[in-house]
């Protein structure tokens, strides 16, 4: 359809607004990324999530202790089993994060316009007088809470610092909450930390629970520069099949706002961090920056993650109308995938959670200017194109043209997959994955399970894993023959079915190929 606007400012028969959601196999080609802990950690409903639509799982090591996140971690690998659904598994590291400790675990009170002391003295009790810290100056915003200040919660408090007595900071309480657990984010707004983005707690976590599970993500806390993200590259090189891991950068601060442009070149994908980035920036900025680092990080075919976008739902079954409309617009804007924390962690209807913004992101989707959007990419990639980047825009748009069900990508490093997905096809990639054989001088084993994986945080793509008797430079014989297995997957997927056309992109010898078969009965 030729436009210049969104489908959504062209005619549409508000009849078809009341038609119901269909059910299908791929309810949304947006990710949905969960965050496990307390309410979500059990085999059953971790089940449940995944078969709402969940593909990467989020394990925060902010709070829990290693052998918290395996025993959650093998109940993630026993629910993969009986689902037969694949799961990516995402570190998510502490980074410069400033704690408020409360030892006793009761429930703190806090009345607005009262006062609470900060005290560095890390000895002492928390309570509603006195919480431990270790900073500040008059005139600083603090936040602290479990996940922070949004505005209507009663779970963070919002306080400014009124004076200094000694090494005592005494704040004026902007707003009534009660704190509960046992530990507290606390963030000053648009403050510099001084500590290192990767810290000794973080490298332990990885160096052990990292290792141990093979990560595939790792999400960089508090990323200020693209040195933080260069140099967590380097500590995960030195660990054995780490070297592998995708870095997501964690943008939440002022100061990686504004080295973004470099933070990305290095980052293989990027996670907007808007709880935290809503406190150092004014309200009427975030949406600003969400479309500038979205719309950046599509043209450079980088995943862009959301986060903090269904708060209400940690204690509600449905969302606001403000969050329905706020998860549908990340989806028009181009989002990859949607990150839910605590929502999912603490929340009471996990699953409901996930299966809601599914559904958000199938009916945004269907509305996405798919047209537009590929002539803007097309012209940001500009003339002569990479080999590999031709052939990927005229997959997606051969696909468009012949009404395809699907495109199948042979791929082993999942690099054309990821390019297809650059250009936003309004039909499910199918990227297999043929594993490659390689040594490291000790044993022979196969690459492809994390490119598979790691498919799985991108709009769009949907993984197989194909036999490794297969060789990534195959012959056409065993070509049609991985082909035959893909096209098996898609009709028991319920995408394909006979006489639909499908788009292959594949290798054969040193030539690319994009060809159009029709399926017969």
């Amino acid at each position: 359809m030729q436009s210049t606007h969104l489908l959504l400012e062209e005619p549409i028969r508000m009849a078809s607004i009341l038609e119901p959601s269909k059910p299908s196999f791929f309810p949304a080609m947006t990710k949905i990324v969960g965050t496990l802990g307390p309410k979500s950690r059990s085999v059953e409903v971790i089940s449940a999530c995944l078969k709402a639509g969940m593909s990467v799982a989020r394990f925060d090591f902010s709070w829990g202790d290693v052998e918290y996140h395996q025993e959650t971690l093998e109940n993630l690998k026993a629910a993969i089993k009986s689902t037969k659904k694949l799961c990516a598994v995402m570190l998510d590291t502490v980074g410069p994060e400033l704690q408020v400790v409360n030892k006793s675990e009761k429930a703190i009170s806090l009345e607005a316009d009262g006062y609470v002391i900060l005290t560095p003295d890390q000895e002492q009790e928390a309570s509603s007088e006195l919480l431990p810290i270790n900073f500040i100056k008059p005139g600083d915003t603090i936040f602290i809470g479990q996940y922070l200040f949004t505005g209507s919660e009663t779970t963070s408090v919002w306080l400014e610092v009124s004076e200094l007595k000694g090494e005592d900071v005494v704040c004026m309480i902007k707003n009534t909450a009660t704190l509960a657990g046992s530990l507290f984010t606390l963030h000053v707004s648009q403050i510099h930390i001084n500590l290192p983005t990767l810290t000794e707690a973080d490298k332990n976590a990885i160096g052990t629970w990292g290792v141990r599970n093979k990560i595939d993500f790792l999400s960089l806390s508090y990323t200020r520069h693209a040195e933080d993200v260069r140099q967590a590259r380097e500590f995960l090189s030195k660990l054995g099949d780490l070297y592998q891991t995708q870095i997501f950068a964690k943008i939440e601060s002022i100061e990686g706002l504004t080295h973004f442009d470099e933070i990305l070149q290095e980052a293989d994908g990027i996670i907007l961090s808007r709880g935290n980035l809503g406190i150092d920036l004014p309200p009427e900025k975030v949406f600003l920056f969400q479309k500038a680092a979205v719309y950046k990080c599509n043209v450079a075919g980088k995943p862009a993650v959301i986060t903090r976008v269904v708060d209400s739902m940690t204690d509600n079954l449905r969302p606001t109308r403000a969050e329905a409309t706020d998860v549908a617009n990340a989806i028009l804007d181009g989002s990859d995938a949607i990150l839910l924390g605590a929502e999912t962690l603490r929340g009471l209807y996990p699953v409901e959670t996930i299966s809601t913004v599914g559904r958000i992101c199938y009916e945004a989707e269907k509305v996405f200017n798919q047209d537009l959007y590929f002539k803007k990419t097309v012209k940001y990639v500009g003339e002569p194109m990479t080999h590999l980047e031709s052939i990927a825009s005229s997959a997606v748009r051969a696909a468009i043209k012949v009404k395809a069900s699907i495109i199948i990508c042979f791929t082993s490093s999942g690099r054309a997959a990821r390019l297809i997905a650059k250009y936003r096809p309004t039909m499910p990639v199918l990227s297999v994955v043929i594993p490659r054989l390689k040594t490291n001088q000790l044993r022979w084993s196969f690459s492809g399970a994390f490119e598979a994986r790691q498919s799985l945080i991108v709009r769009g793509l949907f993984p197989m894993l194909a036999d490794p008797r297969h060789p990534a430079e195959s012959t056409g014989a065993s070509n049609e023959s991985v082909l035959k297995v893909a096209l098996d997957h898609g009709k028991a997927s319920g995408l394909i079915k006979s006489h639909d056309r499908v788009v292959v992109c594949q290798k054969v010898g040193d030539a690319s190929v994009v060809k159009i078969i029709e399926l017969e009965d």
